[in-house]
């Protein structure tokens, strides 16, 4: 299930990851009950290894596009 995604496309959480990693120059692990399944957010930019920089309402996360849905 390959999806295209760009910059400024709105995105759901299709599954949630183990954890979540903010997308803040020194990265740090979060619990995943941050965000919600199905939850809303806009996808920032585009990082190595198959990563998105994903704005929602209670931060800003970085997210393989394994656990990501248009």
């Amino acid at each position: 299930m390959s999806q295209a995604f760009f910059v400024g496309d709105q995105v759901k959480v299709a599954s949630l990851p183990k954890y979540l990693k903010t997308a803040e120059p020194m990265p740090m692990l979060r619990p995943p009950d941050l965000i919600e399944l199905n939850e809303e957010g806009v996808i920032i930019d585009r990082r190595p290894g198959n990563y998105w920089v994903v704005r929602f309402r209670r931060g800003t996360f970085l997210i393989e596009s394994q656990y990501l849905q248009k």
